[in-house]
């Protein structure tokens, strides 16, 4: 790599808003996030699964054949 032209690679702070704050790497010295894996419902658990047979059986009763 030629020298002079690449930005400066420096410890980051990365801070969300649920609060939480971890030291990652970054060009720039620090980033806010709006969500990460402390808050966000696929890692805490807290995702919540469709009734999918519940929205089939709605559907085709809505587009049955009128006998």
């Amino acid at each position: 790599m030629r020298k002079d032209i690449h930005p400066s690679y420096i410890p980051c702070k990365v801070v969300c808003n649920c609060g939480s704050e971890f030291v990652t790497r970054s060009t720039k010295a620090s980033i806010h996030v709006e969500i990460c894996s402390a808050c966000h419902p696929f890692y805490t658990g807290a995702v919540r699964v469709m009734d999918t047979e519940g929205r089939i059986e709605k559907f085709k009763k809505k587009y049955a054949k009128k006998a």
